[in-house]
Formats: C-alpha cells, structure tokens, sequence
C-alpha cells in the first residue's frame, strides 16, 4: 500500500510539473520566441527524467522549482502599457470629461471603411446629454463560433445620435487576435467608443471574411441607462491612466460589461453566457429585457442586420437600415 502511494504522489508531482513547465514554455513563447521555449521544454524533459529516477526526491523537486520560480517572478513584471505602436485604428485612448447631465468623449472613432485595410481615420471629441438617452441595444458579432460572440452597447439620444462602446484587445501594429494568447499577457484591454457607421459597419460590410451581426433592443430603464453610459465613461479614464491586461476568460467585452453591470446593479448574477456570449439572446429573453414586441416569434432572426447593412445605398442612414423591419 505505502509502495502504491509513493507511485501516485510521484505521479501527481511528475504532472504538476509538468503542467507548471509548460505553461512556462507558452508564456515564453509569447513574450520571449521558440528558442526561449525550445529550451524550456528540453529543461522540463530533463527535470522529469531526474526526479523519477532520482534517490533524493525532494532535493531534486525542489531545485526543479527554481526555474519555475524565476519564470514566475519574470512573468509578474511585465507591466500593460500605453505606450506601444499600436494598430491605427486602436491608436487613440479614449477619455471622458463629465459636466453634470453632459459627458464629453474624446477620440471618438468615426472611421470611413472601405475595407478592413483601407480607410480615413477620424478621430473625434463628442458631447452626449444623459438627459436625452432614450435606447440602449446590444449588438452581437460572430465570426465562425456559435458559443462565442464580440459584444457592443449601442447608446441612442432623442436627436438621433448613437455612440457604441466596444472592450476589445488593444492590437500591435502587426499583431492578430488569439484566444491562447489572450490568456498570456499579449494584449492591453481597450475601450472603443465609435459611431455605428464605423464600428458595427465594420463588422458587417466591411471585413472579410464579413461577420454575421445581431441587433438586439434591451429595455431597461433610464436609470441603468445612465449609469451604464457612466460605468464606460469611467472606465474610459481609468484604462487611459492606468492600462490593464486582455483576458479571454475574465477581462473580454462580455465579462467587462458584467463587472460594469454589477458596479450599479450588485444583485446580477453571474451567468456562464457572459463568458460563451454567443448565448446571450437567450440570456436576454428570459430576464425579460429584450425589446422587441410581442410575441418574440425569432427573435434570432429579427435581430439579424448583416444583409440589411450590406444593401446599404449612398445617402442611406447606416443606423436606419439596420433597424428597418
């Protein structure tokens, strides 16, 4: 019995380091390059050849801890930053000055796509009065995963103006987005603010391939509108003074907004859809907060816009035609 306990100790210590050397080997992979991780991994094949063979166990565990402990300290210093040369179209921080009712945005982006690679950036201060915020929808893009979706909160004032808030990865010039690298400190978390013309047009007429966008009208009431709007305005300030971290699981736009959510609303509970956001239509029906009338019949369906931008006419309002019935 002690002899099959020894075994699965050994087995338990054998994974966990393991584990711990690769995780080490793709952090270094992201941060450092493959020879850096080539060398990681051959260190770790050593490692586990030395401690199932060794006499002295505990003596050797412990010195195969000291390079995951170095990789630890390293991988805890590297900081988020503002200072990079990003991507044009994420390359301005956004920022909010609030006068009462009124909230000034500087560095809305109000970029005219003709494709994902050609375009007139603008860059724009604008000034919203919280007073006349009368609707709020939550727009849905997907690229090719039906569990996950990029989630953005479209703003609408009694004048017809609209502003959209996007959490997005804060992109290198060069870099592309990855899931697996989302989780290793490869992307800063950037907020966006933009017009519908530029940031959903985008999604749905102008990359490729194009994305399959949904419109959803929540109701909620003016109230959580507000502080809502608020919650972004101040998360605005605070990433632009003090940049933070990208994360797949816990800081995307889904689980962004949820934390925003909370921050007005502490009885919302936690739903596994805030992170798989490709199911929050469903999540929305059955708080009751989606706005469509009665009956919902698909509501999938009645919220799809990409065809409707993509029969967009010059001279046509972008926000029109994509809630036209």
């Amino acid at each position: 019995m002690t002899k099959v306990l020894k075994t699965l100790g050994l087995g338990v210590v054998v994974l966990l380091l393991a584990a711990g050397y690769g995780l080490a080997a793709i952090a270094l992979w992201f941060h450092v390059g493959l020879i850096a991780t080539v060398i990681t991994a051959l260190i770790a094949l050593a490692v586990i050849w030395v401690v199932l063979v060794s006499d002295h166990r505990a003596r050797d565990v412990g010195a195969a801890l000291v390079p995951l402990v170095a990789v630890l300290v390293w991988w805890n210093g590297i900081e988020p930053s503002n200072d990079r040369i990003w991507a044009p179209e994420l390359a301005e921080n956004l920022t909010a000055e609030i006068d009462g009712s009124e909230v000034t945005l500087h560095n809305v982006r109000n970029f005219v796509w003709r494709s994902q690679d050609d375009f007139d950036a603008r860059w724009e201060s604008r000034t919203y009065d919280l007073d006349r915020l009368d609707s709020l929808d939550v727009a849905l893009s997907y690229w090719g995963l039906d569990k996950i979706a990029h989630v953005l909160v479209s703003f609408g004032f009694a004048d017809g103006e609209r502003v959209v808030f996007s959490v997005e990865i804060r992109k290198e010039l060069g870099e592309a987005f990855s899931e697996l690298g989302g989780l290793f400190k490869q992307f800063e978390l950037s907020l966006i603010a933009a017009t519908e013309e530029d940031v959903i047009y985008l999604r749905t007429n102008a990359r490729t391939p194009r994305e399959d966008v949904y419109l959803y009208p929540l109701t909620v009431n003016a109230e959580a509108r507000e502080a809502l709007f608020l919650s972004y305005a101040g998360l605005a300030n605070q990433l632009a003074a003090e940049p933070y971290w990208y994360n797949t699981i816990t800081a995307n736009c889904t689980s962004v907004i949820y934390r925003l959510v909370r921050s007005f609303n502490p009885g919302r509970t936690f739903d596994l859809r805030f992170i798989l956001s490709g199911g929050l239509p469903e999540y929305l029906v059955e708080q009751d907060m989606l706005g469509f009338d009665t009956p919902l019949g698909n509501y999938r369906a009645r919220a799809a816009i990409s065809a409707k931008a993509q029969g967009l006419q010059p001279g046509q309002s972008y926000s029109e035609i994509i809630r036209a019935e």
